[in-house]
């Protein structure tokens, strides 16, 4: 079997951590499977890195910034090699030009056009275990080393992955899986044995941190079966990402996810005139201010209210974008004291009642919803933060996640 491993920040952040990393590959080459290894630059290298490029400069080139920080994981996988070579181990680093990964021309945030795997697959004939330089790739017009942004030796190892047409991912972090909500919030979560790719991609976007949203579309697109384990306790089964159709039977709602990175703004008695609503959202989208649940109501007059939610990110271009409709709107509202709950699952799609038992579990705690927005496996709600914990823990009990 041939497995693709990558091994996060946390996972490799000191030379200790690096020595129980080359122990998990050790321990699953003896079992007789080939490895690709994908690792991360050490937890905290890549910050220091941008630390001294700003010594020199506030705006150092793109150019320079993905020469520097893809190093980091030159380092890691480097370290690693050497660590398992010692222990008589037949290793290899490459870094992601060795790999074959041609990209886009952004640097700092490109996207993977190709992989060419030749090398790779040459290296594996010769019984070698290969350790990647995860986040990173090479221009294919320019051939200069660029970087994958956010979350990119995930994307680095999914890609590998898909490409070589790997059995299996697994992404090793500081968590043992995915898990029906926030143990930190409700004890009483568990983890759950699979998951599907859209609701995986749904808990990501809905607050959920284990797994970057890149990684799991691209896993969906490529038809990657995924793995969330821990690196830490590697003897425990992590969650499996894969195929709707690979899950016997989907649980009507599989998790509870919280997102406290939300503002409510509220425009209220907004102009009675064609086009406002398209003015008002063409003005935040050209700012690129990303909107997420929308609402409107139009009272008697015709005037109508309209409530919707950015991230806290956002407020400040917000607040300059909105100023040029101060006159066709009688106040604007900034609330930071809200949080959006959501509840997740595939089976939602052909159960009723689903929302209604969300909505009597809001009632019965006297928690007011604010603003609803539903799709065919997500019913997300606005609340004020103040009830934010109670809403995970009776929606959890509701659904009965914990048996």
């Amino acid at each position: 079997m041939l497995k693709v491993l990558k091994f996060g920040g946390t996972s490799v952040g000191t030379l200790e951590r690096i020595q129980n990393v080359a122990k998990i590959i050790k321990n699953i080459r003896d079992d007789g499977h080939d490895i690709i290894a994908v690792v991360s630059a050490m937890s905290g290298e890549t910050n220091k890195l941008i630390e001294y490029a700003n010594t020199f400069s506030s705006n150092p080139s793109n150019k320079e910034m993905d020469m520097l920080l893809s190093s980091g994981e030159r380092v890691t996988s480097a370290l690693l090699s050497i660590a398992l070579n010692e222990d008589g181990y037949k290793t290899t680093s490459m870094s992601g030009r060795e790999v074959g990964i041609f990209t886009t021309n952004e640097h700092t945030n490109a996207r993977i056009e190709s992989i060419d795997t030749s090398n790779m697959q040459e290296s594996i004939a010769q019984g070698n275990i290969i350790i990647v330089a995860g986040f990173q790739g090479v221009s294919v017009n320019t051939s200069r080393v660029t970087t994958l942004g956010r979350g990119g030796s995930d994307l680095s190892a999914v890609a590998i992955a898909g490409a070589i047409a790997a059995d299996i991912c697994e992404i090793y972090t500081d968590v043992d899986g995915i898990y029906t909500t926030d143990p930190r919030i409700e004890p009483k979560a568990k983890k759950m044995d699979k998951i599907s790719y859209d609701e995986m991609l749904e808990l990501a976007s809905l607050g959920a941190k284990v797994l970057q949203n890149r990684s799991v579309e691209m896993a969906k697109k490529l038809n990657v079966n995924l793995v969330s384990r821990s690196s830490f306790t590697p003897e425990v089964e992590g969650t499996l990402i894969t195929k709707e159709e690979n899950i016997m039977e989907a649980p009507i709602v599989s998790g509870i996810a919280l997102d406290k990175n939300q503002i409510r703004v509220g425009l209220y008695k907004v102009s009675d005139k064609p086009g406002i609503a398209a003015s008002i959202f063409q003005t935040l989208a050209n700012s690129n201010i990303n909107v997420d649940m929308i609402v409107q109501t139009i009272a008697v007059d015709g005037k109508a209210d309209l409530d919707f939610t950015i991230s806290t990110g956002d407020l400040e271009k917000t607040q300059k974008a909105m100023e040029t409709f101060k006159d066709d709107v009688e106040k604007i509202d900034y609330n930071e004291a809200v949080c959006k709950v959501s509840i997740v699952g595939v089976g939602m799609k052909s159960h009723t009642g689903v929302a209604s038992k969300a909505f009597l579990a809001m009632a019965n705690e006297n928690i007011n919803i604010r603003i609803i927005s539903t799709s065919e496996i997500k019913i997300s709600m606005i609340i004020d933060e103040k009830y934010a914990e109670l809403a995970v823990r009776s929606l959890h009990d509701v659904y009965e996640l914990d048996k």
